[in-house]
């Protein structure tokens, strides 16, 4: 027999369960401003680990050994943190007693309830986007307050069945990350094979056994004895652009249309178009220019994620200085092929970044320095038709895996949303819903 529901008057919720009361958070839950001390743990709320300590995270600027933490908020076990980046993607919860920073508000449960059903509820999509909402004008990085929080309407249901939701919840969100984890692996062993044909086809070739030679180039080793080997600047002219002021952007980057290429627009492919543009106007005041279709780009700056990154222009477009434009030679080498050797070669660049920063850069001359192989353009052309045929067989495999990760993802988020607003009740095992995994 199906559960009788009633409207909650929330309307992110919609119907819930009789039985499930509707109530303020304020009456459920109370801000902490419990001064910290200094033989506490300095803790730090992130998105994907929760609240750990800040010595957990890589990157994260530490405070001066001399910083008084008394001045800092306590954090207690089971309790619940708001901040700017928190509240973006959930509130996050505690699993350490610490002290934070006093920019972050704490709060718990001040009722007997589960707090691993509202480590859920407050985590889902529908209460991520009404949290969000109510920052709507806010200035740009100020922190959502717990009174914003505070007088929202939740639904509440009795304890037991906080109890049992969180439980199935726990069990089916570890078998859906099991479930993703293993299919980005995959997907990851399908991109090395993917780089491992590549390599293989642009320093050996496709045309069988033939007589080698040392190449005295690091990254390619034996070559067939009749290819040559050159620097890129001998073999096409490199440039880098430029980023038009910001502080003109009316002029400079509002209703725009010239493509600019930076280097998140770089896919290790062809190049298609930008994620933003550039007026005229901003072209003429920067050292901007117009690159040719054909062009082959590489990212300088960003550290060994970046780094390498790579992609042929598929129209004239204009970059910025962290990319390293190639016009190449088309009587020595074409750019479908530098491309590819730019991709067999990708994990080296790191090699030859410096730079104080935490992320070191290559430089444009870096770039032009860097040896490449050098076949006849008759045999470039076979090797790349080759390598169209077989990466897009893989690419195929790899498209299917990433489908399924967005589906995971997906079912993941409204099987959360379902259970903590209610309306889920008879629950079937998520291997039916893929059985393919």
């Amino acid at each position: 027999m199906a559960r009788k529901m009633k409207d909650s008057g929330i309307e992110w919720i919609g119907e819930i369960p009789e039985g499930w009361e509707v109530v303020k958070a304020k009456y459920l839950f109370a801000q902490r401003n419990e001064k910290g001390n200094s033989a506490l743990v300095l803790l730090s709320p992130t998105q994907k680990y929760g609240v750990i300590p800040q010595s957990q995270l890589e990157g994260v600027v530490q405070v001066k050994e001399n910083t008084d933490l008394r001045t800092f908020k306590t954090i207690h076990i089971g309790d619940f943190v708001i901040s700017l980046r928190s509240f973006q993607g959930g509130f996050e919860f505690s699993n350490y007693e610490g002290v934070c920073s006093p920019a972050y508000q704490v709060f718990h449960a001040t009722k007997d309830l589960s707090n691993d059903f509202f480590r859920y509820l407050f985590k889902s999509d529908g209460f991520i986007s009404k949290i969000n909402s109510l920052t709507v004008g806010i200035r740009e990085g100020k922190n959502i307050q717990y009174w914003d929080f505070s007088n929202m309407l939740l639904a509440l249901p009795p304890k037991e069945v906080q109890i049992r939701s969180a439980q199935y919840l726990s069990a089916k969100c570890t078998e859906i990350d099991t479930m993703l984890s293993k299919t980005r692996s995959s997907i990851e062993e399908y991109k090395k094979l993917k780089q491992a044909v590549i390599a293989q086809a642009v320093t050996k070739g496709v045309r069988g056994e033939r007589e080698m030679k040392d190449s005295g180039v690091e990254w390619a080793g034996l070559v067939p004895h009749h290819w040559g080997v050159a620097k890129i600047g001998s073999i096409g002219q490199t440039s880098s652009g430029a980023t038009p002021l910001r502080s003109k952007e009316a002029s400079f980057f509002y209703d725009a249309a010239i493509r600019w290429v930076r280097t998140l627009d770089l896919n290790d492919g062809l190049v298609y178009d930008s994620s933003e543009k550039i007026t005229e106007l901003a072209l003429a005041a920067s050292a901007c220019s117009i690159m040719p279709k054909g062009t082959v780009c590489v990212a300088m700056y960003g550290g060994a994620g970046t780094i390498g990154k790579c992609g042929l222009l598929m129209s004239d477009c204009a970059t910025n200085q962290a990319v390293c434009s190639i016009v190449c030679n088309r009587e020595i080498v074409s750019p479908i092929f530098l491309l590819m050797q730019l991709l067999a070669l990708k994990s080296y660049w790191m090699k030859y970044a410096v730079g104080t920063r935490k992320d070191p850069n290559i430089s444009q001359d870096v770039v032009a320095r860097m040896k490449i192989l050098i076949p006849p353009l008759d045999e470039q052309k076979e090797i790349t038709d080759y390598l169209d045929a077989k990466c897009a067989e893989v690419d195929k495999l790899i498209a299917k895996k990433e489908q399924l990760v967005k589906e995971l993802e997906s079912y993941k988020k409204s099987l959360i949303y379902e259970v903590v607003t209610g309306k889920r009740e008879i629950f079937t095992d998520i291997t039916r819903k893929f059985p393919n995994i």
